[in-house]
């Protein structure tokens, strides 16, 4: 039986700002049982632009299975609030939030805050390690058992299996514990976007960055790759440096406008895999495209058996094969302590 792929799929929209339009785009993808959902953002100036977190909460009462995983920003935001709002997304959602890790480089972002001006590439990504860093910690910084709840006692938490994360950077500074019981996830899902020009020999300090990040945080990675051949190079580099965990998306155009378009979509994803786990499809017209995806290509990949009926699972996790990670902090608690040393003797020369 040939392996199923894992399919996912960009909602932006320029211009749309009604809940009714992004409600129907989360239909249809769920109708087709992709993986999950993006959500651009940014801190750029732009007209009728919703916040893409804050769509996204409004989209997980109204869904039941698809995943979603809106682009949050690491530059001029702090990471703890970052963490507190994707552990919520992830708890509204029953465990199908991820984050798309994005950082802001322009000077007219910079001014919008008035905190600090604009920084290299390189430093930029720097700072969103950290802050993938610090989010990871506190998201762990509950033990699972952590809550009690016990209104005899008036105890809701058993403060031992609260733990501060105590991280100490060059860009930020956080104690901890959460604010926010663990997600239903342990850990939402972490995506972040790479080129294949970032992995090459001669990439720029920026890309560079952008990799190392990826390779140390990132549960899913949206490659964008100009053919199957970089795809290939691409994708097996990732693996190396990330791990065979690791979920690999080829980011591709999806302008579906009639039946020929969806059908070389069709031929791209069955035979241009280029060792890709799946596609991460960008649509021209999303409501347009969706649709053509969900009722052309989608059936048409069943069919071949290679994409599934519906959700099996629960979880974005899940949906990706992907395991709950335990709380690091719990796994510390679970280590005997190292027997003490035996006393030196000192030895007193007269």
């Amino acid at each position: 039986m040939p392996r199923q792929l894992h399919l996912s799929a960009a909602l932006d929209s320029p211009g749309h700002v009604d809940a009714a339009h992004f409600t129907a785009l989360a239909r249809l993808a769920e109708g087709a049982a992709l993986d999950f959902v993006t959500l651009d953002d940014s801190y750029a100036p732009a007209p009728h632009r919703l916040d893409a977190l804050a769509t996204f909460a409004r989209l997980a009462p109204v869904t039941r299975g698809l995943g979603l995983v809106p682009t949050v920003t690491t530059t001029h935001t702090e990471p703890f609030h970052t963490s507190v709002s994707v552990n919520t997304l992830d708890w509204v959602s029953e465990g199908r939030a991820g984050w798309l890790v994005g950082v802001s480089d322009t000077e007219a972002e910079a001014r919008a805050f008035g905190r600090k001006g604009t920084a290299p590439a390189d430093e930029l990504w720097a700072e969103a390690a950290d802050a993938a860093e610090v989010a990871t910690r506190l998201w762990d910084s509950w033990e699972d058992d952590a809550e009690i709840r016990d209104t005899a006692t008036g105890r809701f938490v058993d403060r031992a299996k609260l733990h501060h994360i105590d991280f100490e950077g060059p860009h930020f500074s956080v104690r901890g514990p959460s604010i926010t019981p663990r997600p239903p996830q342990g850990r939402p899902v972490i995506a972040v976007t790479v080129a294949a020009a970032d992995l090459a020999p001669d990439a720029g300090a920026g890309g560079r960055a952008r990799v190392a990040t990826a390779a140390r945080y990132a549960d899913v990675v949206l490659l964008d790759a100009p053919d199957r051949a970089a795809r290939l190079t691409a994708a097996t580099e990732l693996r190396l440096r990330g791990g065979e965990a690791l979920r690999i998306l080829a980011r591709i155009p999806a302008a579906l406008p009639d039946d020929a378009a969806a059908d070389a979509l069709l031929t791209e994803v069955t035979e241009g895999g280029g060792g890709v786990d799946g596609f991460h499809l960008v649509p021209a017209e999303a409501a347009r495209d969706l649709a053509a995806l969900a009722g052309r290509v989608v059936p048409a990949l069943r069919e071949r058996g290679l994409f599934r009926t519906g959700y099996t699972g629960r979880t974005l996790r899940e949906h990706l094969g992907l395991a709950r990670p335990a709380s690091r902090y719990a796994l510390a608690a679970t280590i005997p302590a190292p027997s003490p040393a035996p006393a030196a003797t000192a030895e007193v020369t007269r």
